[in-house]
């Protein structure tokens, strides 16, 4: 049976273990001695390494990593991530036999220009595109760009579980309720992720059902955020000028 097991890294970073027997898979792995420490404590054997994106909180580990097991790192060629030996592009599949198991890839530009993500039934592994509660930050692109990219992955099935690579939920749900100050489902994820936290517990991963329904990067259709950003001096209340409004308060929130 596949499992995906959080190694919590630096500050708020989840680095994602996917196993099967005793294989496994990592995914962004910002560094190394948290991973190296799982795989031997739980005598596993690193095949790979997956790369959704080249921020240095994502590849720091690959290099130390890849010095004690000599494993293919799949993701998205570029000059600032030297590590990749398999790229990958839009539309293409990637199987990883000891896993039993075969990603779509979907580029998500937005965040950064080639972040990709990896898709499976039921798993979504998303880097920073979407966190608990939030996105990524529109680095490079336009928020167009940003827009489309969530927009394609709350397409997917809502039981799909979503594993971002942030601690962000508690962070992001006050502004959430900002957002939307009478959405239940906003005040029913606060109260759950304060219990989360404070037993010491992820709050990832999540459904797409759940971002749909507390996310505001999602919800910018909604009457009630749209009222709120009224309030705020908007006056164009298409999906782009919200989101983009929503976004640049997110940045002064």
């Amino acid at each position: 049976m596949l499992t995906i097991t959080a190694i919590p890294a630096l500050e708020d970073n989840y680095i994602w273990l996917l196993r099967r027997e005793h294989h496994a898979v990592a995914v962004d792995p910002g560094e190394a001695a948290p991973v190296l420490d799982y795989l031997r404590e739980n005598g596993l054997q690193l095949d790979a390494i997956l790369c959704t994106h080249r921020h240095h909180d994502h590849v720091d580990g690959i290099e130390e990593l890849r010095g004690v097991y000599n494993v293919p790192v799949h993701g998205r060629s570029h000059p600032k991530n030297p590590h990749i030996t398999h790229d990958l592009q839009a539309g293409d599949r990637l199987r990883l036999d000891m896993l039993d198991i075969e990603f779509d890839i979907l580029e998500t530009p937005g965040h950064l220009d080639g972040h990709i993500v990896f898709i499976a039934p039921g798993i979504l592994l998303c880097g920073d595109m979407i966190f608990g509660a939030g996105c990524g930050r529109n680095f490079e692109g336009t928020p167009a760009q940003l827009l489309h990219s969530l927009q394609r992955l709350a397409a997917l099935p809502d039981d799909t579980q979503v594993y971002c690579a942030h601690e962000y939920t508690a962070y992001n749900l006050p502004f959430a309720l900002a957002c939307e100050p009478n959405n239940p489902d906003i005040r029913r994820r606060i109260a759950e992720t304060n219990r989360l936290r404070e037993e010491h517990q992820p709050t990832v991963p999540f459904t797409i059902a759940l971002e749909k329904a507390t996310n505001p990067c999602l919800r910018c259709t909604s009457p009630e955020l749209i009222q709120t950003l009224r309030a705020r001096g908007l006056t164009d209340t298409g999906e782009l000028a919200v989101f983009t409004a929503l976004r640049a308060w997110r940045e002064r929130f």
